[in-house]
């Protein structure tokens, strides 16, 4: 009978500690992530005298009280902000993701004098603090009349995306060459090559791709502040800030609008987690 039971695991004094210091920082920063998101939450249900008098986690009388939603939504014009940060992340999603594509299959199909150098170069330009190049980016774009254009900031917006370039790379490398040189023999061009065998074998990169640029995109408030600046250009990420004045802040008024603003990302997560995370694993870059 003895000899059928289990033994049970004996853990020396260190590992106990360690165990203990592993357990106990994953609880730490867990907490440091929720704890502003709940904040957040019960904020946004607070009125303005309850919010003056009450610390931000003090629970509101009412959580059925959604007058600061509509407050935020109409008073911010949000609606319309949604439209414009909508119109705005697919059309840079769409020619990031075409550009991008195109890129990485020259440079990963194609072996030309300047390859590397072209590959260098992208890595380079990741360096360069985009802040650092903003005035001169700005005087372009006022040059060229595109400042107070959504279609302009569009423009902008589609710059390359090394991250993006670099992840097509990547999973190219994984694409054997056999089934080229295979269309290449039943006369495929290289055009339809790229069209029909690489960008549907590319999904799941492109997956990975749009969930990190898609991301950036709608929560871009630099640039989107800087270029657009006509009260009917405003996207998502400027129209939170309607509610911050020289006289103070409305933060009650600001975290409902935060929630607003995470409604519709957290519904295409929800719809959308299965394809997110085959594409996430599948994209990932191998060693």
């Amino acid at each position: 009978m003895a000899n059928t039971k289990k033994r049970r695991k004996h853990y020396t004094p260190g590992q106990i500690i360690w165990t203990i210091v592993e357990y106990a920082s994953l609880i730490f920063f867990s907490l440091c992530a929720v704890i502003p998101l709940v904040s957040c939450v019960i904020t946004a249900f607070k009125t303005k005298e309850e919010y003056d008098t009450t610390s931000v986690m003090t629970l509101p009388k009412s959580f059925l009280n959604f007058d600061n939603f509509i407050t935020a939504f109409k008073t911010a014009n949000m609606g319309r902000a949604f439209l414009n940060s909508v119109i705005v992340m697919v059309c840079v999603l769409a020619i990031s993701v075409v550009v991008g594509t195109q890129l990485a299959y020259v440079l990963n199909r194609f072996k030309f004098p300047g390859n590397g150098l072209i590959r260098n170069l992208f890595l380079f330009a990741s360096l360069l603090p985009a802040v650092a190049m903003q005035v001169t980016v700005y005087n372009i774009m006022g040059d060229l009349g595109l400042i107070n254009h959504l279609y302009g900031y569009i423009i902008m917006s589609c710059g390359t995306d090394i991250i993006s370039i670099y992840i097509f790379i990547q999973y190219m490398e994984n694409i054997p060459i056999s089934l080229d040189e295979s269309a290449i023999i039943d006369g495929a061009s290289y055009w339809q090559i790229y069209w029909k065998i690489m960008l549907p074998l590319l999904k799941p990169a492109i997956i990975t791709s749009c969930i990190l640029k898609g991301v950036g995109v709608y929560n871009e408030y630099y640039s989107a502040n800087l270029y657009l600046q006509k009260d009917e250009l405003k996207t998502m990420a400027i129209s939170l800030y309607t509610f911050v004045g020289p006289m103070g802040s409305q933060y009650n008024l600001i975290c409902a609008g935060v929630i607003i603003s995470l409604l519709p990302a957290l519904l295409v997560f929800i719809c959308c987690q299965k394809h997110i995370y085959s594409g996430i694993t599948a994209g990932a870059v191998k060693g």
